[in-house]
């Protein structure tokens, strides 16, 4: 088969493939089943289609352009275009996954089921962007970098939360609230700063923007990491999550 075929198509899934590798790897106490993982997966995959149906209703209402010429432009497509569709959506199809999951049974695996939701959106929106392009090594290196991470750390926020909705006799409320709340703001943030690039006239104001992209996914990586080991250490203490949420 010709190599310029396939080569896009592990360009852009390549870096899912590396994510999913890597929160396997830190659900290191009570690892979940193969199988529950891909189902996860391809709920994520699914997802985009609500979140397409979602994005295209709300520009119909007028909340946003998908052609933005001003940073409130920019805002407004960021969050009514594609952050609150696709965070809506991925919450959706992983509340459908994990309302009967039986494996569903530690704080971590609210991550762990939320990063491959998310993995699964990433992987075909991916797939939309790179495939499509002649400079295709280009965009899958800069997504490899940026946007992936961006979803993986908004599946992580996603599933930090919901351990804390699904597993605790009364969640706190601003469990309930940041299980949406969190991805929406991280997302909206990441697509805002992206898509004001284009806006910008000179390098005062581009290279600032990407500086802060840059710096944002860096602190958003951080805070994941920060998420999983402190419901790691929750399991280590209790595996059944039955407590008061304080």
């Amino acid at each position: 088969m010709d190599p310029s075929f396939y080569m896009p198509i592990a360009g852009a899934l390549a870096p899912v493939a590396v994510l999913l590798w890597f929160i396997n790897r830190k659900d290191s106490l009570q690892p979940e089943p193969t199988g529950q993982l891909v189902k996860a997966f391809f709920m994520g995959c699914a997802s985009i289609v609500p979140a397409i149906l979602l994005a295209n209703t709300l520009q119909t209402f007028g909340l946003y352009s998908p052609h933005s010429a001003t940073f409130a432009d920019a805002f407004a497509e960021a969050f009514f275009g594609a952050a609150i569709p696709e965070e809506v959506a991925k919450l959706l199809f992983l509340w459908l996954f994990l309302r009967r999951c039986k494996y569903f049974d530690e704080r971590m695996d609210g991550i762990v089921y939320a990063a491959c939701v998310g993995m699964g959106f990433a992987a075909i929106e991916n797939l939309l962007y790179v495939i499509p392009t002649d400079d295709w090594l280009q965009t899958a290196i800069v997504r490899a970098l940026l946007a992936v991470p961006c979803h993986f750390g908004c599946g992580i926020l996603m599933g930090y939360h919901y351990s804390f909705v699904a597993h605790y006799r009364r969640p706190h409320a601003r469990h309930v609230a940041l299980v949406l709340l969190a991805p929406i703001v991280a997302h909206g943030v990441y697509d805002w700063i992206a898509m004001s690039m284009p806006i910008a006239e000179n390098a005062f104001v581009s290279v600032p923007l990407t500086l802060g992209l840059t710096v944002f996914c860096v602190l958003l990586w951080r805070v994941g990491l920060r998420h999983i080991r402190a419901h790691l250490r929750r399991d280590a203490a209790n595996p059944i999550a039955t407590e008061e949420a304080i």
